[in-house]
């Protein structure tokens, strides 16, 4: 792949990155708070932010996703030069941001709608240690930990994605 190519694939990565950080960040600082604020009722407030999270979590997907391809054509040639290089750190951060997609999509999303579903009532009825409660407390709290922590991978990977070496240039240059 040419070195201009490759330019061009880090900055479509870079892009994606930031448009879903901000889009995450913009949601998670300023849109959700002001749902939870102004809304009748938290349970309202808490199934669009609920909403808005899956589609960011799709979003994340193709970010994420995407932003794969600029490490794609670097990894074999670092393969034979080093152990651990700066390709393969950005691989690992990145192979975590899609594990956590994969958890928030798939594992954390769902276990946070059969809670609501099977309560049936707004969560904030049920007693403080109620165990649906107490889990979907505990489900909430992962997915917003997941979130924050992708956010922050998201805008690493922008930060390093145009440092890794290009073919022909040596890592340490």
């Amino acid at each position: 792949m040419s070195p201009s190519t490759l330019h061009r694939l880090d900055r479509i990565s870079v892009a994606l990155l930031l448009l879903w950080a901000g889009a995450a960040l913009g949601f998670g600082v300023f849109s959700a708070p002001v749902f939870f604020r102004e809304l009748p009722s938290r349970d309202m407030a808490g199934h669009i932010a609920g909403l808005i999270i899956g589609r960011l979590d799709w979003a994340a997907w193709t970010a994420f996703g995407l932003a794969g391809i600029s490490w794609g054509a670097r990894w074999m040639a670092e393969l034979k030069e080093e152990l651990i290089g700066p390709i393969r750190l950005w691989s690992a951060a990145w192979l975590v941001a899609m594990l956590m997609c994969l958890a928030s999509t798939f594992v954390v999303t769902p276990k946070v709608r059969a809670i609501r579903a099977r309560i049936g009532a707004p969560i904030e009825t049920l007693a403080p240690d109620h165990a649906d409660r107490v889990a979907y407390n505990r489900a909430h709290g992962v997915s917003r930990n997941l979130f924050f922590l992708r956010i922050l991978l998201a805008l690493g990977l922008a930060a390093t994605v145009g440092m890794m070496p290009k073919k022909g240039q040596s890592p340490e240059a």
